[in-house]
């Protein structure tokens, strides 16, 4: 039965995402998205009228899927410092996968053509994982507003580095298959975060 409605309009998503993410922005016509998605241009009009309001539509879908698959710091633990650390690890799981390897690319590959989607792209993967971490900070940690922000950032950034670096230049093999939480436990040295998380935030003033 062809798909239609909002069915229609994930599909295109989906299917876009995946081509993007195979061949490049500049590579993937509209034709083959239709093509792909075996719908035709005129559908595919109907809901996108460019290509850039395509791409933006799924930099906004991916946003929401990584947003489900990350969760909040509060639904991880009880213990502040179990449930940042283990918030933390899931970004690194998360990071090993080779369809977000190949999204952080196309980010930067579009930088200077498409910056404000390319920023998107970052925002969907760092920005909105900072900003939650950061609300835990405040609600769970006892932070102000003016001190979880910059805290959070550097606890990401400690805990990406070296591993998003070696991941991108190829240093250490990505997993082809979406990680899974159940996992986490052998997939992330949870101790090692731990120890990071200890050096860069005080100790938690509420529980």
């Amino acid at each position: 039965m062809a798909r239609r409605g909002e069915v229609l309009r994930e599909h295109i998503l989906d299917t876009a995402k995946t081509a993007f993410l195979e061949d490049g922005f500049e590579r993937t016509s509209m034709d083959a998205i239709a093509a792909r998605a075996e719908t035709s241009k005129r559908s595919l009009y109907a809901h996108f009228p460019t290509k850039d309001a395509l791409f933006q539509a799924v930099v906004e879908r991916t946003r929401a899927l990584f947003g489900e698959r990350m969760r909040t710091p509060a639904e991880y633990a009880e213990q502040p410092v179990d449930a940042v650390a283990r918030y933390c690890g899931r970004l690194v799981q998360l990071l090993r996968w080779s369809s977000v390897g190949r999204m952080l690319r196309l980010g930067i590959a579009e930088a200077d053509r498409l910056p404000e989607l390319a920023a998107g792209l970052y925002d969907v993967v760092f920005g909105t994982t900072s900003r939650e971490l950061a609300a835990y900070l405040v609600d769970g940690w006892g932070q102000t507003s003016e001190t979880a922000g910059p805290m959070a950032d550097e606890l990401i950034g400690l805990v990406v580095h070296p591993r998003l670096p070696r991941l991108l230049f190829g240093l250490d093999r990505p997993v082809d298959a979406r990680p899974d939480e159940a996992s986490l436990a052998t997939d992330v040295d949870l101790d090692e975060i731990g120890r990071l998380v200890r050096l860069v935030l005080p100790a938690p003033t509420t529980a």
